[in-house]
């Protein structure tokens, strides 16, 4: 959203049509690795009130993820988001999001494809593989222009959700740092700032992640705002918020695109086989 990794790859910018590409603990649980779960989410898509809509009158959609593997045989992410946009001033839109990314359990390299649909408009591409080396991203893209690109060292998606339940276990309420998914004609990394609420207490959730066990589970509120690299910092580009599940998995999903924004709310979740674990 990974959003889980659904937060930081899953999720890009969705606005007037364009299809976008996620507290104190005990020393002891600090130091606990993450360990990702194998899960399939399923999200409906409603307008959210944000206090601004330019336009639009109703949303509607869906987004399903999926996200296999372990940190010793990599990370697999497969994503869709549908969503329907009606208004007086835009009429009906349609936007048809997919992607489909390996990352290695390590953080080194990405594998990226992705495309976005949209009616009325340009359907956008990208594909290729990002390596981090010696303090920089190199990426290597097939789509939509092949070629070379060299950008500033940032984290891929499975990483950078990691790093955030990582710091809210610590207690620390702020991470920042460059995210690069493949999205935007695969040119261009996010700077991201990341701020982690406490760690929620009771309450009740959904049927789903009770079904799957994972009611008792910690979990820290959580919103990622996405600005341009090197670029103004007063203004992100967009903002994705969401209760954060101490093995990836996310609730309670708010979408701010600016102009208008979504709801997700969690509807089914499948429990998958977990990757390998790793040699001791």
């Amino acid at each position: 959203m990974s959003a889980s990794p659904l937060v930081a790859s899953v999720v890009r910018r969705l606005a007037a049509g364009t299809a976008l590409t996620l507290l104190a603990a005990a020393p002891a649980f600090a130091a606990q690795p993450v360990q990702m779960a194998a899960h399939r989410a399923t999200y409906d898509l409603s307008l959210a009130d944000n206090g601004s809509s330019k336009g639009i009158e109703t949303a509607k959609g869906r987004i399903v993820f999926e996200f296999t593997g372990s940190a010793c045989e990599g990370y697999t992410q497969n994503f869709r988001q549908v969503t329907q946009l009606g208004g007086g001033d835009i009429g009906t839109r349609i936007s048809d999001m997919r992607s489909s990314t390996f990352e290695e359990g390590d953080g080194s390299m990405l594998r990226f494809n992705t495309e976005s649909r949209v009616s009325g408009g340009k359907n956008e591409a990208s594909d290729g593989v990002a390596e981090r080396k010696d303090g920089k991203v190199s990426v290597s893209v097939k789509k939509p222009q092949p070629g070379t690109v060299s950008l500033p060292d940032a984290v891929f998606p499975t990483a950078q959700i990691k790093l955030i339940i990582e710091a809210a276990r610590e207690g620390r309420s702020t991470v920042n740092v460059k995210v690069f998914d493949g999205s935007e004609q695969a040119r261009k990394a996010y700077e991201t700032f990341t701020v982690i609420g406490k760690q929620a207490e009771g309450g009740d959730v959904e049927e789903p992640l009770k079904a799957a066990g994972w009611d008792k589970l910690a979990r820290w509120p959580v919103s990622v705002s996405y600005f341009e690299d090197g670029g103004d910092t007063s203004t992100p580009l967009y903002v994705i918020s969401f209760e954060l599940l101490e093995n990836g998995v996310s609730r309670k999903l708010k979408l701010d695109y600016g102009d208008f924004g979504l709801n997700g709310v969690l509807t089914r979740v499948d429990v998958l086989k977990s990757g390998a674990p790793c040699d001791k």
